[in-house]
This record gives C-alpha cells, structure tokens and sequence, in this order.
C-alpha cells in the first residue's frame, strides 16, 4: 500500500476543511477518497487520470482523483508519484478548478 505525504499547501487544504463546519459532507467525500487511494489508486470512484497542465517539482506527471462527482464546485485530489518507491504526494486538496 502507498504511504500519502502531504505537502504544505495540501495539509492546509485539508485543515481548512476540517474547521469549517459548512463543509462536514466535503471532508467526508475527501476522507474517503484518501483511504481509497491508500487502498486501491484503480478504484472506479476515483476517475484518476492524468493533469496534464501540471508538473511535479522534479517534471513528474501530476494526476486528479474526483473526491466528488456532479457538484458544483466538486472537490479534487491532485497528486504524483514519489519522491520516494510506494509514496504519492498530495498537491492539493481544492474544488475543481
């Protein structure tokens, strides 16, 4: 199983979520697609797939996990792979932009 690290900009995003109390349902959906990340990054719920107008610090591919779906606003999961072997880094933690 991969191990989640986070980056700065992506702890706030989740802490952010976490004290407002207008998004319980969000954090629900993020929490969610977390664990199914942790679990099963080929998971249908995820609709992962690559980001292409994104790179990660050193050129890797950066890739979107859908932690809603037909919402206005939904909320994404941006990633990649690394630094290190069984890792993925959480960029953000943002509506759709």
């Amino acid at each position: 199983m991969p191990k989640l690290l986070f980056t700065k900009t992506a702890h706030q995003n989740l802490e952010a979520l976490q004290k407002d109390s207008g998004k319980k349902k969000v954090l629900k959906a993020v929490l969610k697609t977390l664990a199914f990340m942790e679990t099963n990054l080929r998971h249908p719920s995820l609709n992962a797939h690559e980001f292409k107008s994104l790179k990660g610090p050193s050129g890797e591919k950066v890739f979107e996990a859908y932690a809603q779906q037909k919402t206005s606003g939904a909320y994404r999961i941006f990633w990649y792979y690394g630094p290190e072997k069984n890792t993925i880094s959480i960029i953000a933690i943002i509506p759709h932009p």
